[in-house]
Formats: C-alpha cells, sequence, structure tokens
C-alpha cells in the first residue's frame, strides 16, 4: 500500500500548495475557509493552483461551495454553484467537491442535476462531508445513489466530528464494503503522515485525505 496510496492534501489556497507537493501529495483537494468546512477558492487562486500542480504530474480537486453553515442550498446558491462549477472548469481543475442536502437528506434534484453538469464537462465528483450529517439509516443508500449518479467518490469521517479515525473504522470498512469497488470511499478527519498507510490497511483503500496527510514544515 506504502507505494501505492493516494495522499489528498487538503489545501486552503495556494499557500501551502508546493510544500504539500513536494513532500509527497498524490492529489490537491483546493477549498478556501477551512474553519467553516471549506468554500470555493477564487479564480485566481484555481488558475495558480491548477498550473503549479499539473506541471508536477498532480490532479486538482476543487470545492464548489458557497459559504460555509448548512449543506441545503436554495436557488440563488444552486446558480452560483453551476457558475463556479464552470469557472473552475474552464480553469483546468480534474475534479470537483460537492455536497448538497434538502430537508436533512440528499438533494436529489440539484445534486443529481450538478453530477450531470460535472460529468458533461470531463470532471471527477467528490461528494464531501456532507454525507456525515446525513442520518445514519440514509448513508448506504446514498452511496448506492451516488454510485449510480456516476459520482467518484465519498469524503467521509465515518462518525462525529473531531472523534479519532481510529474509532470510526469499523463504520468505514461498512462504507468500503457496500461501496464493493463502484465507487471510493475516501476517508479522512484525523488522517495524517503517520497514520495514513495503517488506516488505509484497515480499510484496505487506496485514498486518503487530510491537511495533514504529508509532513510539513
Amino acid at each position: 500500500m506504502a507505494g501505492t496510496l493516494i495522499r489528498e492534501f487538503c489545501a486552503e489556497n495556494f499557500e501551502q500548495v508546493p510544500a504539500a507537493v513536494a513532500a509527497g501529495a498524490s492529489r490537491i483537494e483546493l477549498c478556501d475557509n477551512l474553519a467553516v468546512g471549506g468554500t470555493t477558492p477564487s479564480g485566481g487562486v484555481i488558475r495558480e493552483t491548477v498550473e503549479y500542480c499539473h506541471a508536477c504530474g498532480v490532479q486538482v480537486m476543487c470545492m464548489i461551495r458557497p459559504r460555509g453553515g448548512s449543506f441545503e442550498y436554495d436557488m440563488v446558491e444552486a446558480r452560483i454553484m453551476s457558475f463556479d462549477l464552470k469557472a473552475a472548469a474552464a480553469a483546468g481543475v480534474d475534479g470537483v467537491v460537492v455536497g448538497c442536502l434538502r430537508g436533512g437528506h440528499i438533494d436529489r434534484i440539484f445534486g443529481k442535476s450538478f453530477v450531470d453538469m460535472a460529468k458533461r464537462a470531463g470532471l471527477q465528483v467528490t461528494f464531501h462531508m456532507a454525507f456525515d450529517a446525513l442520518p445514519e439509516g440514509d448513508r448506504l443508500p446514498v452511496i448506492d445513489l451516488l454510485a449510480r449518479w456516476g459520482v467518484d467518490r465519498v469524503l467521509t469521517h465515518g462518525g462525529p466530528a473531531g472523534t479519532p479515525i481510529e474509532e470510526n473504522i469499523a463504520t468505514l470498512k461498512r462504507y468500503v464494503d457496500h461501496a464493493a469497488g463502484r465507487i471510493i470511499i475516501l476517508p479522512g478527519g484525523g488522517i495524517t503522515w503517520k497514520n495514513a498507510e495503517a488506516v488505509a490497511e484497515a480499510l484496505g483503500v487506496g485514498e486518503v485525505h487530510g491537511t495533514r496527510i504529508v509532513p510539513l514544515a
């Protein structure tokens, strides 16, 4: 696993991107405002990050989220997200990271239209930790739904925010087993360069995510 593990570094703005790539990040999730869980970065940040990373053979996944707070968006916010997706695609990103709920459950209407738009643009799609805000009983059916939509991966901590990742291994393994290769389960939250390989080995996954997924000076 050590030689093939994809380490996705969650970058706030461009500042740490060069150091993360130099330290072995295989992919960048680019966002802004990590204090609120991440929002859409500026167009300039996206373009600079894409140019730098692609020159290094590293992919860039761009967060599309208009604000912090809930993952439920009104029609204006949905239009903003659609515009931002098109701008990110034009800047050359490899994929987008999104999550949208409605009434505490997945937003089947906007969610499907957003994924379709991303796929038409040739982008990968990651459904982010909005997944962890779903009721427990929704999560396995949502994995099925996202796989049918063509979503590439689900980013999940497998438990309440702030809990040690080791406490969530059993839940994450259930998600991985249920996904059965149809969609990637991307564990994140509390995974560092020190425990990344052990977590990946325990889950049988080839990708891990975090802000400390590679050692930075």
